[in-house]
């Protein structure tokens, strides 16, 4: 089993973005994002150049229904 990578919430804003999701609204430093097809939504908060947690990614695949073997893969990490 990969290992999760290391991202900012700004990278995994843009990887959503890329996987379908758009940017509905904004409090603050955090991004609540909405899929254009299927009803999922999540929120993610981006402080700058700060990792998110393991644990707070893990929250952000679980609320897009994706594993962390298929989001390793789609981020090409072996």
């Amino acid at each position: 089993m990969p290992k999760l990578p290391a991202l900012t919430g700004g990278e995994m804003l843009k990887f959503l973005e890329h996987e379908g999701f758009v940017v509905t609204r904004s409090r603050g430093s955090h991004f609540r994002l909405k899929h254009r097809e299927q009803r999922l939504s999540t929120t993610i908060p981006i402080h700058g150049k700060e990792m998110l947690r393991p644990g707070t990614l893990l929250g952000i695949l679980s609320d897009i229904h994706m594993s962390k073997e298929e989001f390793c893969r789609k981020m090409h990490i072996d």
